[in-house]
């Protein structure tokens, strides 16, 4: 990735420990000593609390927002998964996952390093840029935590929990870890130029894509568009949408992995964007509907989320302000429009709110940029870079999402819980438990 030309040194993902005054250390061997990496106890610190806060952001973060968001009878089964994506994926990280995606490039596609399995080869001291490796690789584990749970929200109240567990392993191996190589890992989408600065093609494009295809493989749920499938508990969902909020400051501003100018950039624009959004929805629905609705404010403060990620250090604020409050009709003619018109069940509008808000950001990240983001080359050039990226994702990841379906059914069988279970649902049949007992 690129520096920022107005702010100190970035370390951001993908930047490998780049040092700022590289032209220095060419020709002064005193200013080469003087810039080794040195552990900084701020920047750690720092980086501490994003990860905490990264985190939270599925636990409890997203588990409540979802929960809130199907009916009572599956309320468990959306934190049951919730909570089993931080469990598997943080041992796949652990074990597999961030040899390879920050492991050495392989054809521009993944990475491996056979030192970094398990992270044997990790030395407490080792250093990435100012702050501890582990750290490194422990902030990086919880976006691989967080990109599987927020595919639940798409074939939620259908999929069998073994089953899940399988498709969430075998898609963050196949999906998430390269296409997070390729952008941030020294792959050939970030060494194409492409700005994604906190994951809106590695996190959200993918999940939303994802979703989509795993919503269309499995078929709706037997009631979708025969009778009324509101959510449960909207306390529950403002709840979760307040601690998503949170949470972003760390995955975003944490992106940088510094506690710099740079980081106060993207935790400005993140919170901006998200206001925009929020409000924008709001206005939509007051027009579309007469009244607005506390579902679409919360609806759109994490579209404005979504949307600033893969831009919040390359915009300035008022730019913010545009993205999220673009955003909002963009992902709001997909939520409440295409969809319906397309009849595919999207429970909790995942595709929606990620794949097409992700989509957005991406793009309007080129469209946004400030100049020191553009290193030389022009808002047009730069889109170009973008849409390609865009393009790979929106067709990697889905295709790969349903040839991984397809391997487990012919293994598995049904995928989905039968007609009974359904009906009683997932919380009954999947794990003999009521969340309400009255």
């Amino acid at each position: 990735m690129r520096i920022p030309g107005n702010f100190p040194m970035r370390h951001s993902k993908g930047c490998q420990g780049l040092i700022a005054g590289v032209a220095l250390l060419a020709v002064s061997p005193s200013a080469h000593a003087a810039e080794e990496a040195v552990l900084d106890s701020g920047d750690t610190a720092w980086m501490l609390m994003s990860c905490a806060l990264v985190l939270l952001m599925t636990l409890p973060g997203l588990a409540l927002f979802y929960g809130g968001l199907v009916r009572s009878k599956n309320v468990l089964s959306l934190l049951m998964q919730c909570l089993t994506s931080a469990a598997v994926m943080g041992l796949i990280w652990v074990l597999v996952g961030y040899s390879i995606a920050f492991g050495a490039d392989q054809h521009g596609l993944w990475g491996w390093d056979s030192a970094k399995v398990g992270l044997r080869g990790v030395a407490p001291e080792a250093l990435h840029g100012t702050i501890p490796e582990l750290l490194f690789a422990m902030f990086q584990g919880m976006f691989l935590i967080i990109t599987p749970a927020l595919m639940i929200g798409a074939f939620a109240e259908r999929m069998r929990f073994g089953p899940y567990i399988v498709f969430s392993s075998l898609w963050a191996i196949l999906v998430y870890l390269p296409l997070a190589h390729m952008v941030w890992g020294g792959g050939w989408i970030g060494e194409d130029g492409a700005l994604d600065f906190a994951g809106g093609l590695v996190v959200h494009m993918s999940s939303g894509y994802s979703a989509l295809a795993a919503a269309l493989f499995l078929g709706p749920r037997k009631d979708y568009g025969k009778v009324p499938l509101p959510p449960h508990n909207m306390p529950l969902v403002v709840i979760g949408t307040a601690l998503l909020w949170v949470g972003w400051f760390g995955f975003n501003a944490g992106s940088e992995l510094a506690a710099d100018a740079t980081a106060a950039l993207a935790l400005v624009t993140t919170t901006t964007a998200a206001s925009a959004a929020t409000l924008s929805w709001i206005l939509i629905e007051w027009i579309h509907h007469g009244r607005p609705t506390v579902l679409g404010a919360a609806t759109g403060a994490v579209a404005g989320l979504v949307a600033i990620t893969p831009g919040c250090a390359f915009v300035t604020p008022l730019s913010a302000i545009a993205i999220g409050f673009l955003c909002a009709p963009i992902c709001y003619f997909f939520v409440a429009l295409v969809k319906i018109k397309m009849g595919y069940d999207d429970s909790l509008d995942v595709f929606g709110v990620h794949g097409i808000g992700g989509t957005w950001g991406a793009l309007a990240t080129a469209i946004f940029a400030a100049p020191f983001a553009l290193d030389g080359v022009t808002k047009g050039e730069q889109l170009w870079i973008q849409l390609k990226g865009v393009g790979f994702t929106a067709l990697y990841a889905p295709v790969a999402t349903l040839l991984i379906l397809v391997l487990m059914r012919t293994l598995m069988g049904n995928l989905r819980v039968s007609d009974e279970g359904e009906h009683v649902g997932l919380d009954q049949s999947e794990h003999s438990e009521n969340a309400y007992v009255l």
